[in-house]
């Protein structure tokens, strides 16, 4: 979202201290302005838009401050009115029964703060987008460090059917995958009245899969020249390193949204992204110079961050398994999990002079002292008695402290 990207870009203060001969350099903050931060979006597909509204901020270690009593609306060029509805915490939204974007229309967003400020947007032409063809991977490489390294992984592409006549676009993705925890959790531990002999619960509900999600936050956009063929092809999505996520270990899945936009826009955009690339130098290029397509009607020389959007849209959803991935020789990623297996030989560190630990002693150490968890006992068959207990780190025996065990609506399990 826009704001994620704006809170790097626009904190004004910025304190530091350089350990050579440099002295610090302490900026003059006197003539700071709170400016007003809008984020909104509206498409042609059949569901709610969210127009974000907050304040830029001096404190680095304070979230942006909501503007939460704004009064929202949005007109179109047919004559239409649609009143956004005030979720609280500078989030209004609009209802999807009464409102949504059309093709050939055009919009304009309307604010009213409550110290009588009124903002309005340029009047923005909703374009209809091509489809998307294709989504596809290949095996790739990517530098790091400087370039003085290279990682292993997957390129992610897009490929675009022929639009009408859009020269610019703009890409978001969510990411979702499915994953396991190497060991999980599969019996709970009950003590008895004899600590040499606990009771060993089943789990019903063992949290062993689970599915995580991610949100872009790069600018992926694109202009295609006039005289050029009017589609997009090989248009790069993103890099995955094989080896430093769990993202490709079972089954990944990829939604990619296209948006055809205005060259204003794009302007906006490719802006953004030139001083992200820049960082967090005090001596940089300022960003004012990113444009906005928001104005105070009444005081057209006050600065307004952030941008009205308004396009058509076209999706797609990509899965890849892991097999898939394997095929291509990449490296795999492997969970830093420490699982313990242990009997009664066990001696906790500096306790060698200790007498033998019974199980409950095991179990307190490991879990109690260590914060681990348990997850199994081990039998060599039922005659022989109890054998090992075995330990593991919580998040690799609870799939639920890194995701969650609700399957998303639209997956489809493939393997």
């Amino acid at each position: 979202m826009i704001m994620a990207r704006l809170k790097v870009v626009f904190i004004l203060v910025a304190v530091f201290t350089v350990c050579t001969c440099i002295d610090p350099y302490y900026p003059k903050l006197s003539g700071y302005t709170s400016l007003l931060v809008v984020d909104g979006l509206i498409t042609d597909e059949n569901n709610s838009y969210t127009v974000r509204l907050s304040r830029t901020f001096q404190d680095l270690n304070s979230p942006p401050p909501p503007v939460s009593d704004a009064t929202v609306f949005i007109t179109d060029d047919a004559g239409n009115s649609n009143n956004l509805i005030n979720g609280g915490n500078g989030i209004y939204e609009t209802d999807n029964t009464q409102f949504k974007g059309i093709s050939g229309r055009t919009y304009v967003l309307h604010i009213k703060t409550s110290d009588g400020s009124e903002y309005e947007s340029d009047a923005c032409l909703m374009q209809s987008v091509p489809d998307i063809d294709s989504i596809y991977f290949a095996k790739d490489q990517q530098l790091v460090n400087n370039g003085t390294q290279s990682q292993d992984g997957i390129s992610i592409y897009l490929n675009s059917k022929e639009g009408d006549n859009n020269q610019y676009y703009r890409w978001v993705y969510e990411e979702t995958w499915k994953f396991k925890v190497s060991s999980p959790k599969k019996f709970n531990y009950i003590k008895t009245d004899d600590p040499d002999n606990p009771i060993f619960m089943p789990i019903t509900d063992v949290k062993e899969f689970c599915w995580k999600n991610n949100q872009s936050n790069e600018i992926l956009i694109r202009s295609v020249s006039e005289g050029q063929p009017n589609k997009i092809s090989k248009q790069p999505i993103l890099f995955i390193a094989t080896d430093e996520s769990d993202r490709l270990l079972l089954q990944y899945s990829v939604l990619v949204k296209q948006y055809s936009i205005s060259k204003n826009e794009f302007d906006f955009w490719n802006n953004l992204k030139q001083i992200n690339e820049i960082g967090g130098d005090i001596f940089a290029k300022q960003p004012y110079t990113v444009l906005s397509n928001i104005k105070n009607i009444n005081n057209p020389k006050e600065r307004v961050l952030g941008y009205f959007q308004v396009s058509g849209v076209s999706q797609l959803r990509k899965y890849i398994l892991y097999r898939d991935v394997a095929l291509m020789g990449l490296p795999f990623y492997s969970y830093p999990c420490n699982t313990l297996k242990l009997d009664l030989s066990y001696l906790p560190p500096g306790c060698l002079n200790c007498p033998p630990p019974t199980w409950d002693d095991l179990y307190w150490h490991l879990c109690i002292a260590l914060d681990y968890t348990f997850t199994e006992p081990i039998y060599y068959n039922v005659a022989d008695g109890l054998l090992y207990l075995v330990f593991t780190r919580p998040e690799c025996a609870n799939c639920e402290l890194t995701g969650t065990s609700k399957k998303p609506d639209f997956w489809i399990d493939l393997n």
